[in-house]
């Protein structure tokens, strides 16, 4: 073999049969140089040509040094970034090659079949943009990184981690181009997590991952710092008299159909004591199922609730939060509670608007229970945020995928940043942009529970929709991050 297209192959293994039929493809390939198996302890029965590469058995800076040093000179590395079964395509390493070197890319990775059952279900992965900062960004089982550049990569890494090596790497390769996606399906692959998409948008928040958490923030700021949007932490001050308001506060409801709940929402809200006055502005988007006959009902027995159905019949959750927001009877902070839930006692909208005042800040974000339709507790539990600190909080959220619930906003700032017209991740980027200059508070007690049951909007979704939920989420992060990069630059 020549010099060029060298392969060198890494693959975490604790036994070789996990790999399924992986090992031998990679053996009888006449691009692979050699297969290192990753691990904490030797698999033991390995293959001619597979070395065992000690490591503490997860993606530590160490390992990916190890690796490093070991790859010598070779032209390309394939990392398997999970132990499982996998089945490469035919001609799936050489395309893999074709495309990293005609394009130049550091990490190249592709779309892949899932075989379930003995079918095989298309797997598609959404393109790497520059905000797509999230640790948990799905690059699929298979990396394809330039050699040259990964070694370079790992000798400047400065802080080491137990968890987030490869993150931390693949943000040193994102700096000199941004990953590239092959939308090919180059392998297959049996799936680990068969979880509903309504379980794993929690992991990142569950207790026992707050260490990982820690090591991903300090990767993700030292890449900001890198590339320019790092904000240090100075907030304008607020003084919340801009103007005049009906009320002090006004929670915010949007529903469609939702006749099971919406009644126990309403109430949950117009039982709060509270020192100053409020209302309740519930946005009835043309419900059919009898959600709309129940407000009408129940504004007819508390003039604190305004019962709104829209004009337009093309608003989302962002436009039917905006049709409240900009109310005439909106007060002057805006109040999140979505139609499914329930605030947890008579004292949190008190306790979300003295937060204002106490935290000098432009929006709160409290903390929430998961619970089912009986109010019984279930996993994560408590979903706290507690990886917001205030004064790295607007920098890490650049990486995680939400900011937390109930959200609170000071109005006039929620009017100068309308929420998009958009029904999954509305406020997202309006936390965002408000968070570039002003200070977000945090309550981390719970202040409403979370009620998940079959009609959740993000219960079980398709692989399909979760792509385009993240594809959105990753673009407001693009945006975001450009212009921080521009503020700073501005000075």
């Amino acid at each position: 073999m020549g010099k060029m297209n060298r392969i060198q192959c890494f693959l975490p293994c604790t036994e070789v049969r996990n790999l399924g039929g992986l090992v031998d493809d990679l053996r009888e390939h006449p691009l692979v140089e050699k297969i290192w198996l990753l691990g904490a302890a030797d698999p033991g029965d390995r293959p001619e040509g597979c070395t065992w590469l000690p490591t503490g058995g997860g993606w530590s800076t160490d390992t990916l040094r190890a690796m490093a040093g070991k790859s010598g000179d070779c032209d390309h590395l394939l990392l398997l970034t999970q132990e499982n079964p996998v089945v490469p395509g035919m001609l799936s390493l050489e395309r893999f090659l074709t495309v990293a070197e005609d394009s130049g890319a550091p990490l190249v990775y592709s779309d892949y079949l899932d075989g379930i059952d003995g079918t095989r279900k298309p797997h598609p992965l959404i393109d790497y943009q520059e905000g797509s900062l999230r640790d948990d960004f799905d690059f699929g089982l298979l990396l394809f990184l330039d050699g040259k550049a990964f070694r370079e990569e790992v000798a400047g890494l400065g802080t080491s981690y137990e968890h987030a090596g490869l993150y931390q790497v693949r943000l040193a390769l994102s700096r000199r181009m941004l990953p590239l996606r092959i939308p090919e399906f180059l392998y297959e692959v049996l799936p680990v997590d068969t979880r509903d998409s309504g379980k794993k948008i929690f992991d990142y928040v569950d207790p026992r991952n707050r260490a990982v958490q820690v090591e991903m923030e300090g990767a993700v700021t030292t890449h900001l710092r890198q590339v320019g949007g790092y904000l240090e932490p100075v907030f304008q001050p607020m003084a919340f008299d801009e103007e005049s308001f009906p009320v002090e506060a006004s929670v915010i409801i949007p529903v469609r159909n939702r006749v099971r709940t919406i009644a126990d929402a309403v109430a949950s809200v117009l039982r709060q004591e509270t020192s100053f006055p409020f209302n309740l502005i519930v946005i009835d988007n043309h419900s059919t199922d009898g959600t709309t006959g129940i407000l009408e009902e129940l504004a007819r027995t508390d003039d604190r609730l305004i019962h709104v159905v829209p004009e337009r019949t093309d608003l989302g959750i962002g436009g039917c939060w905006n049709l409240g927001v900009f109310h005439p009877s909106c007060g002057k902070f805006a109040v999140q509670l979505d139609s499914d839930d329930l605030y947890i006692d008579g004292h949190t909208l008190a306790r979300i608007v003295a937060a204002f005042y106490e935290q000098q800040c432009g929006m709160v974000i409290g903390s929430y229970r998961m619970c089912n339709f009986q109010l019984e507790e279930i996993p994560p539990g408590l979903i706290d945020h507690r990886e917001w600190t205030p004064e790295n909080g607007r920098n890490n959220a650049l990486r995680i995928n939400g900011l937390g619930a109930p959200r609170a906003f000071y109005t006039p700032l929620l009017r100068r940043n309308p929420i998009p017209n958009v029904s999954y991740g509305e406020d997202y980027g309006v936390g965002l942009a408000i968070s570039r200059d002003h200070q977000i508070g945090r309550i981390y007690e719970p202040l409403y529970l979370c009620r998940r049951w079959e009609d959740n909007s993000d219960a079980s979704l398709s692989v399909e929709a979760v792509n385009k939920h993240n594809l959105y989420k990753d673009r407001l992060r693009t945006v975001e991050l450009q212009a921080r990069i521009r503020k700073n630059n501005r000075g």
